[in-house]
């Protein structure tokens, strides 16, 4: 993995983004914003999952009130989503939004522009423009017959450029597509063009399955190419479920540390377990593990004693049995049925 983009650094409740600090997880609420005992409960699920900063839609002033309430009982920063009212922005600024997303050319006369600068410099709360490939403007669309990664870089440009003429440059950006491959080169551009801190992510890429794997090599090639500074998973599903896959990305590319790190095999003619059973129960059992552990589960003697040795603790398959390990030493061989329940005991015991 090369070297990561150094860029300049924003701050979102505390939580640094950009400058090459650590990179935070996001997500966003699927609850009505006004409906704050809700919303409170799904921002405690996802921060319970490891997510950094939380987004809420603001389409109305009834969620934009709620904004004081919510940030009381929120554990995790706040970031408020909206769209063409720039009267919402002022109200969510007023009661201590931590960040706004917003797109400055949607929402009206340069004057609208010019009161939601000033109400967030005076309050040090930055703004993410998020450029998306569904939603630009007709004048770019006109001029290269399609989004490309030029058109959304150009979108971007121009609204920074709104901005910083009021003096505002407290600035995240994302260039957003449902094609995996415009939205790597869309970032690869961004970041030769814009020294602000990048928001990863991989938009309306559909439920858990297709989404997490459309995210995993988007996100993943960019994160891998040294480009951006925090991300968030986009699924038709379960907003906890965003987090987790966030998690991972960053933990399969070593830019997160901390919980399990679990390793199994694929299976193959050699194995003789029900290696897919075991590694299923195994996995699903780690899941409220948070020890910076390796964990392999492996189903025969090809590599599974060498990867069962490696790590901190693992399992290599034999017939109807299998071999324990802990730090590299042979701890007992286990008949199937009773290796899962003493691989989690020697866990436990750590």
């Amino acid at each position: 993995m090369t070297e990561r983009k150094l860029t300049k650094q924003i701050t979102v409740g505390g939580v640094p983004v950009g400058g090459g600090a650590a990179i935070p997880v996001q997500s966003m609420c699927n609850t009505k914003t006004w409906d704050v005992e809700a919303t409170v409960q799904q921002i405690r699920d996802l921060a319970a999952a490891g997510c950094d900063i939380v987004r809420l839609a603001i389409p109305d002033e009834r969620s934009a009130l709620a904004i004081d309430k919510i940030k009381e009982q929120s554990p995790i920063p706040l970031v408020a989503d909206i769209h063409f009212d720039y009267r919402l922005a002022l109200l969510v600024a007023e009661r201590g939004i931590d960040k706004i997303r917003i797109n400055p050319g949607n929402i009206g006369a340069e004057e609208n522009v010019r009161a939601v600068a000033k109400a967030c410099k005076a309050r040090n709360i930055p703004i993410r423009i998020g450029i998306n490939a569904g939603s630009l403007e007709r004048r770019l669309l006109e001029k290269y017959g399609h989004p490309c990664p030029k058109a959304l870089v150009e979108s971007a440009a121009g609204h920074v450029e709104l901005l910083r003429r009021y003096g505002f440059d407290n600035i995240c950006l994302s260039m957003k597509s449902s094609s995996v491959a415009l939205t790597i080169d869309s970032y690869r551009l961004a970041s030769e063009v814009f020294p602000y801190p990048l928001h990863l992510g991989v938009t309306e890429t559909g439920t858990a399955w297709n989404g997490t794997i459309q995210s995993a090599v988007g996100i993943g090639t960019l994160l891998a190419e040294g480009i951006g500074d925090t991300i968030r998973v986009s699924l038709t599903a379960d907003p906890v479920e965003e987090v987790k896959a966030g998690i991972a990305i960053l933990r399969a590319l070593g830019l997160r540390r901390g919980g399990v790190r679990f390793i199994s095999c694929p299976t193959c003619g050699r194995t003789e377990i029900d290696l897919i059973g075991l590694a299923t129960e195994v996995e699903q059992r780690l899941q409220n593990v948070h020890k910076d552990i390796t964990v392999a589960v492996m189903g025969c003697v090809v590599n599974g004693p060498g990867e069962a040795r490696e790590a901190d603790f693992g399992i290599a398959g034999g017939k109807g049995k299998g071999l324990l390990f802990k730090k590299g030493e042979v701890i007992g061989t286990y008949p199937y049925d009773r290796l899962c329940d003493a691989l989690l005991e020697e866990i436990e015991k750590a």
